[in-house]
């Protein structure tokens, strides 16, 4: 008798749908564009008054780490070797200084006023230089701790300037990439960030590498 052979499966649309079901994810997948470290270079000064240079320099928080991973402060005219779990309290400190007088007077601003410190939120420059041979994990932490620092000002301004809207300037960040989140919410929130964004601008520049 016979063998009976296996039906065949008629495999020929598989491609088809393999094809459609793409498009269609490709369609209704959320992809959130407003995410990334902004940067920003500090301001071109052309006036060569050393009043002028005085008070760019104050307002420059000088990061850098050499080839062995040491991490070095230079501010108000001074080099110090400071560790890594005082850096976010000291840029805190720096970019919530309000030292500055007159128009340069910072009116949110809650620290020490130092005259020799940052003037406001807009004219504080946090910039960083690494040399070629430091880590890289030491080139990140360096960087998610300048980034803590923005956002825990960022977080008390979003409460104060949103106190109802239960959250802060984190977590609303985070409702807003949630794909789940919807349209009319995301607006909302997209408009409260860039406000914030506006009254404390991350002004953090990255100097070029430098190998000793």
């Amino acid at each position: 008798m016979a063998r009976r052979s296996a039906p065949e499966v008629n495999a020929g649309s598989m491609a088809d749908i393999a094809f459609l079901l793409l498009i269609f994810f490709l369609v209704t997948t959320d992809i959130a564009v407003d995410s990334g470290l902004s940067r920003k270079l500090p301001p071109i000064d052309d006036n060569p008054e050393q009043e002028q240079v005085v008070k760019k320099e104050k307002n420059i928080f000088a990061l850098n780490v050499n080839s062995k991973n040491a991490l070095f402060l230079k501010s108000g005219g001074e080099e110090k070797r400071i560790e890594l779990n005082e850096l976010r309290e000291l840029a805190v400190n720096f970019i919530d200084n309000g030292g500055g007088k007159g128009d340069d007077a910072c009116r949110r601003c809650q620290g020490a006023k130092n005259p020799k410190s940052s003037d406001n939120f807009q004219t504080a420059v946090i910039s960083l230089a690494n040399d070629r041979l430091a880590e890289y994990k030491t080139y990140i932490a360096v960087q998610n701790e300048i980034i803590a620092a923005y956002n825990q000002i960022r977080n008390r301004e979003f409460r104060r300037e949103y106190p109802k809207s239960g959250m802060n300037f984190v977590e609303a960040t985070e409702k807003y990439q949630d794909p789940q989140t919807k349209k009319a919410e995301k607006a909302d929130l997209k408009e409260k960030l860039e406000t914030i964004k506006l009254l404390v601008p991350q002004f953090f520049s990255e100097a070029e590498t430098k190998n000793k």
